[in-house]
């Protein structure tokens, strides 16, 4: 089976739920941290093309929210928001997980446990 890989942020509150409930479950996975590692071009590439960016970009978080209005306004097709995940990963909704069958994103018990039990 392949590794599972989370990608996101250690202090995100999300993640440390989605890391813990992976650990209680006793799924084995990887960590990468946008902080140290920066975002993977080519994943984030892939994640674009199998989710659409809307679905990456976290509109609700702080980093979003202290974006001006002409920023955010930028942010209109997979390119922009791209170059803004890139500069700014914490825009990126958190975690994000690759698993043999695909990518999640964000924390959802319910999804995660179909996905990965």
């Amino acid at each position: 089976m392949s590794i599972i890989i989370v990608y996101g942020i250690p202090n995100c509150d999300t993640v440390k739920k989605a890391r813990a409930w992976l650990q209680g479950q006793g799924v084995a996975y990887n960590f990468h941290d946008y902080k140290k590692q920066g975002v993977p071009l080519p994943q984030l590439d892939a994640w674009i093309q199998a989710l659409g960016w809307d679905a990456l970009l976290n509109r609700k978080g702080t980093t979003w929210r202290k974006l001006d209005a002409e920023q955010q306004a930028a942010v209109s097709d997979a390119a922009s928001a791209r170059d803004l995940m890139v500069a700014q990963p914490s825009v990126i909704k958190r975690p994000v997980v690759e698993h043999p069958g695909g990518v999640l994103v964000g924390f959802d018990t319910g999804a995660w446990g179909r996905a990965l039990g």
